[in-house]
């Protein structure tokens, strides 16, 4: 089996393809892969990283706004399809699978013009641009959330979760914790605020850590490469003062802390609500007001209408509504087991064995 498989610009679009490419290889050795993206892209760094073999292709994202720039943007679209065209010839695989980003885009326009055959899949609750389009191209349309479906052609969807959420389920019980100086047997509560943070939850943090000396569970906190300089001082200061904290810039081992929290708090990304719905964990989400057709505060909604996570507008958050939000559900063992049990029931724990079923029906 041959996959080629496009899309970057965001964690969100490759960490999914890195997980499915991962759980295809571990079921069948002989597959042959080839990710295609931008050099500019965070894929240019993280695909070569996962030693997985990476092609990149010149190509831009269209202005929202009337722009000049939209005419190169153009001139790049029907350059990099041709570029994309040859590396399906050369690489004759057996299908191409889009991952979202505008670079998935070309690929995708490519193969389904060359009749190969062609699966986009749809993280978020809201579809992007780029697969709304391309979904009038392909052959089928794979998504995380019901409530997208009606984005796209009808008969063309797919249900098939995030395949990140398999690769979370499948990594199990550990003593992780102890890594961070934290007890692996009390109740824990993971936050961070994305691979880069947040500030908006960064300020909350420092102003909730007095909060936290005296509580039953305890805190690990991803504060993100650039905020931890400038809050280190105060983040310092209050591990010296309390055993029940830990604060990183980046938390590596992300996936595998997660299989061994009680509570999740951060973003509501789609790949962050994969593994939180995988795991059965309750959540807190603070969706990013700064991303596309606010998707975030969709994705979340959906799992506030479901009982599994209670929802924070960035507007609002601050450190004493962070701490009390934690303290009803970690303090409130009722509460905890209900949440967790509906978080469950909106996970797909074998999202990625899902999506290998679509990709084999077309082959």
């Amino acid at each position: 089996m041959r996959i080629m498989i496009a899309g970057g610009g965001t964690g969100g679009h490759i960490y999914p393809a890195l997980s499915f490419l991962k759980f295809v290889q571990k079921l069948k050795p002989e597959t042959k892969v080839l990710y295609v993206g931008t050099d500019k892209g965070l894929e240019s760094k993280i695909v070569p990283d996962a030693g997985i073999p990476f092609k990149t292709i010149r190509v831009q994202s269209f202005r929202r706004s009337f722009t000049w720039e939209n005419l190169r943007t153009i001139y790049l679209f029907l350059e990099s399809v041709k570029q994309a065209k040859l590396l399906i010839k050369n690489f004759k695989p057996d299908v191409v699978l889009g991952m979202g980003g505008y670079v998935a885009g070309s690929v995708l326009y490519a193969a389904a013009k060359l009749n190969i055959p062609t699966v986009i899949h749809e993280q978020n609750s809201v579809s992007g641009i780029t697969n709304k389009v391309l979904s009038y191209y392909v052959d089928k349309v794979a998504i995380s959330f019901r409530c997208v479906e009606r984005s796209f052609p009808k008969g063309k969807v797919v249900f098939t979760g995030n395949p990140r959420a398999q690769e979370v389920v499948d990594i199990g019980k550990s003593d992780i914790l102890k890594r961070y100086s934290l007890d692996p047997d009390m109740p824990t509560a993971v936050i961070f605020g994305g691979s880069r943070g947040a500030l908006k939850i960064n300020q909350a943090l420092v102003e909730a850590l007095p909060r936290f000396s005296k509580k039953n569970y305890q805190v690990l906190y991803a504060s993100g490469e650039r905020y931890y300089k400038e809050f280190q001082e105060k983040f310092q200061q209050a591990e010296m003062q309390m055993e029940n904290v830990c604060i990183l810039p980046y938390i590596e081992q992300m996936a595998e802390v997660l299989a061994n929290v009680d509570l999740m708090v951060g973003r509501a990304g789609a790949t962050s609500i994969a593994e939180m719905t995988a795991l059965g964990l309750p959540g807190i989400l603070i969706p990013s007001p700064f991303v596309t057709n606010d998707h975030q505060t969709k994705n979340a909604q959906n799992l506030v209408n479901a009982g599994a996570v209670k929802k924070i507008a960035d507007r609002n958050l601050n450190g004493k509504c962070l701490v009390a939000a934690i303290d009803d559900i970690l303090l409130n063992s009722k509460l905890c087991q209900q949440m967790s049990k509906a978080s469950k029931s909106e996970g797909v724990p074998d999202a990625a064995q899902r999506l290998l079923d679509v990709v084999k029906k077309l082959m």
